[in-house]
């Protein structure tokens, strides 16, 4: 069982407001901070509408869904979260961004707060550099999109990450309904080391001519059993988070097989990111 009852999580966007609404969902207070007013608009919105979704489809009452986003407080201010006891980043994947918001994370939080982050590439051990009196504290908490639906946790050590952190991590993401699985430091760690080179190798497939996207998805959706092709799951993820995983990666791991697919970087510069941009790889209109 997991000691912790009020939880900050920092970044209102994809991921932070899927792990928002989970812990919500569980009975955890939770502070959503963002420095976006707008993008906290979008999150309660989000939320809204998957807690209606969710009513409409029996899966909790209409009661149960409003309990769970009444405990969900949106703030832009950092500080307004300080009395929490669980911190969880979740902003976009750049390691210097990341660094900043660790540090004043430490400034913020108590001396108990478990410092974690939601990266889904970067070394945890290079992140606790920015607090190096806190080092002990941080660890990976990789959530999966979508974090509402996903089981996945993968928990990640730093060099310094106590055992405590580690098995306090496992007890809050096993009380957040989701399955705590290890894995080791190292950049990508199992998830991304695995699947975004299979990505980045959907994209060098289709500029050499091979097949077009929806031939390559069909094939590997048929052929290997895969639930979604590897280009459109590359527009739903996000095709600035492909390539920023990719290049964490390359710089981590020293071999240009991790450089992103020139057609990924070109889709980029264009600003077809996917989903959210209604244009990637596919036009979603």
């Amino acid at each position: 069982m997991s000691d912790v009852s009020k939880l900050a999580v920092i970044g209102a966007g994809t991921m932070g407001s899927g792990i928002a609404l989970v812990g919500a969902s569980k009975g955890i207070k939770v502070s959503l901070i963002d420095v976006s007013e707008e993008q906290l608009s979008v999150a309660a919105a989000y939320h809204a509408k998957t807690m209606d979704r969710n009513v409409q489809k029996e899966r909790m009452t209409r009661d149960e869904a409003d309990a769970a986003l009444g405990r969900i407080t949106g703030l832009s201010n950092m500080a307004d979260a300080s009395d929490a006891d669980w911190v969880v980043e979740a902003a976009t994947e750049n390691a210097d961004l990341k660094k900043k918001i660790f540090t004043q994370m430490h400034d913020v939080f108590g001396e108990d707060v478990v410092l974690a982050t939601n990266t889904s590439s970067i070394s945890i051990t290079e992140l606790a550099e920015a607090v190096p009196t806190a080092a002990d504290r941080v660890i990976g908490m990789h959530f999966f999109n979508p974090v509402p639906i996903m089981k996945l946790v993968e928990v990640i050590k730093g060099r310094e990450t106590s055992e405590r952190t580690t098995q306090r991590t496992i007890e809050l993401s096993e009380a957040m309904g989701k399955i705590p699985v290890p894995a080791n430091d190292h950049a990508g760690f199992v998830s991304n080391r695995v699947l975004m080179p299979m990505i980045n190798e959907a994209f060098h497939a289709w500029a050499d001519g091979v097949a077009e996207p929806e031939n390559i998805d069909s094939i590997m959706t048929l052929g290997c059993a895969f639930p979604m092709g590897p280009l459109r799951l590359a527009d739903h993820i996000g095709l600035d988070v492909c390539r920023d995983i990719m290049l964490v990666m390359h710089r981590g791991l020293g071999d240009d097989k991790y450089l992103p697919a020139p057609k990924l970087v070109e889709l980029v510069e264009q600003g077809r990111l996917g989903n959210k941009t209604g244009h990637g790889v596919y036009d979603h209109g």
